[in-house]
């Protein structure tokens, strides 16, 4: 057993046993299926906190010769595999965690000659018939032992993207360039390797990596492939560790859901795992990350991309293109590429069929919150944000002229002078000022009700407030836009709802510029 060449079970062995644990071991059966195939060449990309690690571990406990993890995985899904024993512990697995190595030099420079020494230097004591050189690079000495033994390696390399994010000087880079060139674009080495799996938070830099790299799969956040169950918990996980551990669901998916990749809802593990061990519904993930990478990629103000915050704010998806984004930290062109990076990042979430993204989920929605707050071209977002609790209290208690004013400040916000007028940016300027009831509200945009479309339902997730039917009029009063909701009967499509009813009704004066309002309860 050793660090690098054919690690044990340790780290894997804790994982197995903590307290809550998800059994992701059905990713070693696609694997398996991968091993010395055209296919057996995989780079994982996807967020902090998703279980990049923890499945590294898991790859590693279960293919590694210096371990027994027969008693780890015998309860586990993998077990029933048909070839689960025959690759369990049968194979050299080499292990780089390329973050902690990293981070722990003090002489970066030295960075990719340290790591190939080390792992060299345990390839040795366990070839000791073998002659290797000095001078040999790691991939070299591996192609010595296939070609003396006919032996073959898995080779594991955590966060391969860290050069590429810490922006290293350039003959660091090219140095480990060079490594990769060695490891996976030699044909001679090919053979000595039974499956490559690399992990990231970015997918593969599609300039100078991209040439050592090509012959990788893909399988990313915005399209994980086969793997798409084990990116993160599935709602299905998620439901049954709310059973277990009697949490309301409908809370947890509300802070933690809003993924969808490939045909699954994917929920934020980390956080999942902190809300049941910590007993209560909070952001748990920016505990580990920082808003402030939001900041950083808006001070771009790229064409476009003020607009597309705010109405992403305001609950809207918005058309992005993540075909052009380099995967590198200084290739941002677009408004496309920010939020092509963003999504990677975990702060948006993509929607391939449409071709949009979207802020997923309470959780995260902070994160952008506080990024605004602490970006000076969004001061009068963040105010209208912060007042957004007040509006909802507000229209709670029926005081219309305070509403109305809230919804003026709203839509000068999110309009320019060419589009104030617009419908669009109208329905954005109600979305915007009630930002803060996705909090507590399924919010369910021209809704098709009775005989006709709601411009707006506020659903509660608890009946403990009313829910809330808004009608949008130009140029006419608010109590025609209130009497549109009766005749139309807008709440009947709520028959499965049996709390009270909130029915708002929001004018617009082209004219003055200024908005008007009524509410009326209404008990079903």
């Amino acid at each position: 057993m050793g660090i690098y060449l054919n690690p044990g079970n340790e780290v894997f062995r804790r994982i197995v046993s903590a307290r809550i644990y998800v059994d992701k071991s059905g990713l070693l059966e696609v694997t398996n299926s991968m091993l010395d195939t055209d296919d057996n060449y995989i780079c994982m990309s996807r967020p902090r906190r998703f279980g990049k690690t923890i499945a590294g571990n898991m790859i590693a406990a279960y293919y590694s010769r210096g371990c027994d993890s027969s008693g780890l995985f015998r309860n586990l899904r993998i077990a029933s595999a048909p070839d689960y024993e025959k690759h369990l512990n049968k194979h050299n697995v080499i292990k780089i965690d390329l973050n902690s190595e990293f981070q722990n030099i003090k002489d970066k420079g030295a960075l990719i000659s340290s790591v190939q020494e080390k792992a060299k230097r345990e390839l040795v004591k366990e070839y000791a018939d073998i002659s290797f050189e000095e001078k040999d690079s790691l991939g070299e000495a591996l192609l010595k032992v296939y070609e003396n033994t006919g032996d073959t390696f898995i080779i594991l390399i955590d966060e391969y993207d860290v050069l590429v994010r810490e922006q290293v000087p350039k003959e660091l880079f090219d140095e480990y360039l060079s490594l990769l060139n060695g490891l996976f674009k030699s044909d001679t080495l090919r053979p000595a390797i039974s499956l490559a799996y690399i992990t990231g938070i970015l997918p593969v830099v599609r300039d100078k990596v991209q040439s050592k790299l090509n012959n990788f799969r893909e399988y990313t956040f915005l399209s994980a492939g086969r793997f798409a169950e084990y990116v993160g918990f599935t709602a299905e996980e998620v439901k049954e560790l709310c059973q277990r551990y009697d949490v309301d669901y409908g809370e947890c998916r509300n802070w933690y859901d809003g993924y969808t990749i490939g045909k699954y809802e994917i929920y934020n593990p980390e956080s999942v795992v902190r809300c049941l061990d910590e007993g209560y519904f909070e952001g748990y993930w920016s505990k580990t990350s920082s808003y402030q990478v939001i900041t950083e990629r808006l001070k771009h103000n790229f064409k476009g991309i003020r607009e597309d915050v705010v109405r992403m704010l305001a609950g809207e998806q918005v058309r992005v293109n993540v075909t052009s984004y380099m995967n590198t930290m200084d290739s941002f062109v677009t408004k496309d590429d920010v939020f092509t990076y963003l999504l990677h990042l975990g702060y948006l979430a993509y929607d391939r069929e449409k071709g949009t993204c979207r802020i997923p989920n309470r959780e995260v929605r902070q994160e952008w919150f506080n990024a605004m707050a602490a970006d000076s071209d969004y001061e009068a977002t963040d105010e209208i944000i912060r007042r957004s609790e007040e509006v909802l209290e507000l229209t709670l208690k029926g005081d219309e002229e305070a509403v109305a004013k809230a919804l003026d400040a709203s839509h000068i916000n999110v309009s320019s002078n060419r589009s104030y007028n617009n419908e669009d940016v109208l329905q954005r300027a109600i979305y915007l000022a009630y930002i803060y009831a996705l909090n507590k509200y399924t919010v369910i945009k021209e809704m098709t009700t009775g005989k006709g479309f709601a411009d707006v339902v506020y659903i509660p997730f608890k009946e403990e407030i009313p829910a809330m039917v808004i009608e949008l009029k130009h140029n006419r009063c608010a109590e025609s836009a209130l009497m549109q909701i009766k005749e139309k009967k807008y709440f009947a499509s709520l028959e499965h709802y049996s709390g009270a009813l909130l029915l708002v009704g929001i004018s617009y004066d082209e004219k003055t510029k200024e908005h008007e309002c009524r509410i009326e309860r209404w008990e079903k």
